[in-house]
């Protein structure tokens, strides 16, 4: 892309940041070059950002309906996967996924609680009740 063909689309960001984008100059060589933003790009992350909304939200039913433990919850808020959660709070995958149960989850010691309390960067009593606190 040539240098005065780099996007300069307001993005999500556009007025906090701009991203740094190499084009070709005048004389055929590569340099850097700031963009505001670009449409696709805004696109697609905004598809990208409403996918992981609905993610959290169908999290967030299951357990109020007691299908799943507040875990799945602050996974999902959090953009974890079981992988991620295991590395963070020291169990196995497999312990993570048994944590997932909301009988497991209910009957679980503090201790264990705790370790999942400080991965989601929360207290033990908004990890029990899903409480967030946005900042």
């Amino acid at each position: 892309m040539k240098k005065e063909d780099v996007p300069q689309d307001l993005g999500a960001l556009g007025k906090i940041t701009k991203e740094v984008c190499y084009a070709t100059d005048e004389n055929g060589k590569y340099t850097t070059e700031l963009s505001n933003g670009w449409d696709v790009k805004t696109t697609a992350l905004d598809t990208a950002w409403q996918n992981v909304e609905e993610r959290i939200a169908t999290a967030k039913q299951k357990v109020l309906n007691k299908e799943a433990s507040p875990i799945l919850f602050f996974m999902e808020k959090s953009l974890m996967d079981i992988e991620i959660l295991a590395g963070y709070t020291g169990f196995w995958q497999w312990q993570v996924k048994r944590h997932l149960k909301p009988d497991v989850f209910n009957s679980l010691p503090e201790q264990k609680l705790k370790k999942y309390a400080e991965a989601f960067n929360l207290s033990l009593a908004d990890l029990k009740t899903m409480t967030i606190n946005e900042a």
